[in-house]
């Protein structure tokens, strides 16, 4: 078999079998096998990030319904005895006179809101789309989990794949180290090239601990990824490249401003804002309030005019704010200027995703067409170093030019290897950029 046919074969293997690698390297009873949906999965049920960010939108949701609850009566249960002066009838502070008699009873008030002209209803709007946005902000925080697992998958692969090539970069150069060793020992060849060869093999054996410090790296970042902090060794499974991203950004751009979970989450806050701020302009106006007592007395100790055991009042409390130090006033300015940062925060954000969007399509783009010049690169790689071992053998060339015809084919693997993980991740972005990984 050619040089250039078992380098086709070296990469068909990278292809094919990332996940035999990684066995090979450690104990197959202690490998996890992972998927990247079982990985995207492990990620969404463990990490920490995710799991604050529902913890927020719960948050939220419960502030939601305190809110609310300024629609529902407040109901309040009392059980009171007192013992006082009997002939005593005046008190100060909130010990009101018909409190000063030795009693017992229990009763019960009720307080029902029943219009304050439209302040908690902008309030209860403005908590329910806060609520809406925190769930925006959970959704973004899955996103950008996802994205991280996601890279890290494929650093892993791509790691693996290094090391793969620089495995079988070794043992070409050990061949070629032995073959020309032997030739100069039987003065067919001269102590440079063994010198040279020496070098390639020193070289291809840096690479072989650069790539396991990479692959070691790779799979630390995994591990955080996946929201853990217990080292493990992996089995990765090959994930089919994307689909090539589309000829131009609008449709991704119109999807962005549709579904990025971000801005989705900031119009949101901007209404809320607005709400907010009707809500505190409508502090000035008068609220109506529902009010009623009842209960029994079934002791009362007293002289005078009898006092029955039952007891039962209701009343209409109108409340018309008139003058408080201009607080209102100023409650309602600042919440204006709240929601006048929260609009041009919206629109800065938007801006920001559209860029992004341009930014992501444009890097998925270049590195998609990288591909197809990796692979013409190997192709050639190959061919170059078939002829130049052709030639060296036949006396027509110097140890220098098969060199460096295998370093040519060792760097066209690593090119093509890295072009096709590196589009991977950039169309992992786009989906990102875009609002659509979930």
């Amino acid at each position: 078999m050619s040089r250039r046919r078992a380098a086709l074969g070296v990469l068909a293997l990278l292809a094919a079998g990332p996940a035999f690698a990684a066995q090979a390297q450690v104990d197959p009873t202690q490998v996890v096998p992972l998927t990247l949906e079982t990985a995207r999965a492990v990620a969404l049920q463990n990490h920490p990030q995710v799991l604050a960010a529902q913890g927020m939108a719960a948050l939220a949701n419960e502030e939601m319904r305190e809110v609310r609850s300024a629609y529902m009566p407040t109901v309040n249960l009392y059980v009171t005895g007192s013992i006082a002066n009997e002939p005593a009838r005046l008190g100060a502070g909130y010990l009101t006179t018909s409190s000063v008699f030795n009693r017992f009873g229990q009763g019960v008030t009720l307080s029902q809101l029943i219009t304050d002209l439209g302040r908690t209803k902008n309030l209860v709007s403005s908590s329910r789309l806060q609520s809406e946005a925190s769930q925006q902000s959970y959704q973004a925080t899955r996103a950008d989990v996802l994205l991280a697992v996601t890279e890290a998958y494929f650093e892993v692969l791509r790691a693996l794949g290094l090391q793969r090539v620089a495995g079988e970069t070794v043992k070409a150069r050990e061949a070629l180290n032995d073959q020309v060793g032997m030739l100069a020992r039987n003065k067919l060849r001269s102590q440079l090239d063994v010198s040279f060869t020496d070098v390639a093999l020193s070289e291809a054996r840096l690479m072989v601990i650069r790539a396991k410090d990479q692959f070691d790296a790779a799979t630390s970042e995994l591990t955080r990824a996946l929201g853990s902090d217990e080292p493990q060794a992996y089995s990765l499974e090959e994930a089919a490249l994307p689909p090539p991203p589309p000829e131009t950004p609008d449709a991704l751009i119109a999807q962005a401003l549709r579904d990025r979970p971000e801005l989705v989450g900031a119009r949101s806050l901007g209404e809320a804002a607005h709400h907010l701020e009707r809500a505190e302009k409508d502090l000035a106006l008068p609220s109506v309030v529902l009010l009623g007592a009842a209960g029994y007395i079934p002791y009362i100790e007293q002289s005078g005019t009898h006092t029955p055991s039952e007891y039962g009042a209701a009343a209409i409390n109108i409340q018309v704010p008139v003058f408080n130090g201009h607080l209102f006033s100023a409650r309602h300015a600042a919440a204006l200027e709240g929601a006048r940062v929260a609009d041009q925060r919206a629109r800065d954000l938007q801006e920001r995703v559209v860029r992004d969007v341009r930014v992501a399509w444009g890097d998925a783009l270049t590195a998609f067409q990288r591909m197809d010049v990796t692979t013409h690169l190997l192709q050639q790689a190959g061919l170059g170093l078939d002829l130049a071992q052709g030639r060296y053998q036949l006396g027509l060339s110097s140890i220098v030019e098969l060199t460096q015809a295998q370093l040519n084919l060792a760097q066209a693997q690593v090119e093509d290897l890295t072009a096709r993980y590196d589009y991977a991740n950039q169309y992992a972005v786009l989906q990102h950029a875009i609002g659509a990984l979930r």
